[in-house]
């Protein structure tokens, strides 16, 4: 590939000439007439490469509100256009049979609270009659260990059955308790699940946005949001902050950035909006060769509408102070571009010339490049006079290795031209 250094002046052309006792001798072979050449001054500007692309503005959020339980819309209070803010309500549901779980769950929990309460009674009861008969047994154990054969026997595994009889009447009050304190916390859950459904009832903004469709009116029947039948109530939009989807050529995907700045000019307004790059796919679809890139923009007045057109202007490159010429001045009539200048002064000439040279080396180019930064230091050195570093070079340019024969013929044509 060949390299273009536009704003070094690969190739010198000079109307030079040196005198000597009085005769002067022609620096470069001269044509037979004149030929007027135009010419333009190089200058520092400001470069930019920007790619304009073209999409549709979306809401950043969008949503069908439906709802979780099958009911009949008692009241909806928005409409289309509506402006709402985060948890308004926007519609409420009736469900007659809820009101009746409701009161179910409620006596529930006051059954379980009764059952605990004579649960706990029973096991005092329990724990007072097992007292009772240890104390009894204890008392006939301790009898019998002082007096062996003073108690029958009989009346001794009596006292003892009826201590293992109340201990396990305790075991069995203590379990019932805990049986009751489950039925309690069941029948509270039950009531917590009731109420959560009941709050289902009241349909509220999850963001703040604008009613763009409404579904349902006073009276409507709405299924369940499960359910296959299911019907949305409204469709809510975040219209606040609008969001563009960029399908970016994979040959500017490594040149977009997070967070860079984009101009989107809205033609139906006539007006240009900024924006930022929010988001990038980090994929290249295979169908298109392109990556979704999304850029959001603030519109806190509304005045953009999702569905309106809008062209982008990415700023895939930049470059402050860059030296440039117009490119009428470029020669793309061979495979390489080069531009013209025109060096009456050695100085300048041999700074570009070697400026040239240096690139060459810090970027290891060869072929056609290297071959044309001898010449430009020919065609310098020229100028200032110094035939033997023309000589030099000359050989230099010619030594280089050039793979295509018509790039070869280029250059020894423009070698031909001078003269030492």
């Amino acid at each position: 590939m060949k390299t273009l250094f536009a704003a070094l002046a690969l190739i010198l052309l000079t109307s030079c000439s040196r005198t000597d006792g009085g005769s002067q001798k022609a620096a470069v072979v001269a044509p037979d007439a004149p030929i007027p050449v135009p010419v333009a001054r190089a200058a520092r500007i400001d470069l930019a490469n920007d790619l304009v692309l073209t999409a549709e503005f979306e809401p950043f959020q969008q949503v069908d509100l439906m709802a979780k339980v099958s009911g009949y819309v008692r009241s909806i209070s928005v409409d289309i256009g509506d402006r709402v803010h985060t948890g308004q309500v926007l519609a409420t549901l009736e469900i007659p049979e809820m009101e009746d779980d409701l009161t179910r769950a409620a006596a529930s929990i006051d059954q379980a609270q009764a059952e605990i309460v004579t649960a706990a009674d029973e096991l005092h009861r329990a724990e007072a009659a097992h007292e009772m008969a240890h104390l009894s047994y204890s008392r006939i154990a301790d009898v019998l260990k002082r007096e062996p054969g003073l108690v029958p026997q009989q009346e001794v595994d009596e006292a003892h059955s009826r201590d293992l009889v109340a201990e396990a009447q305790v075991s069995s009050a203590k379990s019932n308790l805990k049986t009751a304190e489950q039925h309690a916390r069941v029948s509270r859950a039950d009531q917590g699940r009731v109420e959560t459904l009941h709050k289902y009832l009241t349909i509220t903004a999850p963001f703040e946005g604008v009613v763009t469709k409404r579904y349902a009116n006073v009276g409507a029947m709405i299924q369940a949001g499960t359910s296959s039948q299911a019907m949305p109530v409204v469709q809510l939009s975040q219209n606040n902050l609008l969001r563009l989807i960029l399908p970016v050529p994979e040959s500017s995907v490594g040149r977009v950035r997070v967070g860079e700045t984009v101009d989107v000019r809205v033609p139906s307004l006539g007006r240009t909006f900024p924006g930022h790059v929010a988001r990038l796919a980090e994929k290249v679809q295979p169908s298109t060769r392109t990556m979704d890139t999304e850029v959001d923009v603030q519109n806190p007045t509304l005045t953009l509408i999702p569905g309106m057109y809008s062209e982008v202007n990415l700023h895939i490159a930049e470059s402050r102070g860059a030296l440039a010429i117009p490119l009428d001045a470029v020669d793309r009539s061979t495979s390489a571009a080069r531009a013209y200048v025109v060096a009456g002064r050695a100085a300048p000439a041999l700074q570009h010339a070697e400026r040239c040279l240096d690139l060459c080396e810090q970027h290891e180019l060869r072929d056609w490049d290297l071959a044309f930064a001898y010449e430009a230091l020919a065609r310098a050195n020229l100028l200032a006079g110094e035939h033997d570093a023309v000589a030099s070079y000359l050989k230099l340019a010619r030594s280089v290795e050039i793979a295509e024969d018509e790039d070869r013929e280029h250059l020894e044509a423009d070698l031909a031209t001078l003269m030492v």
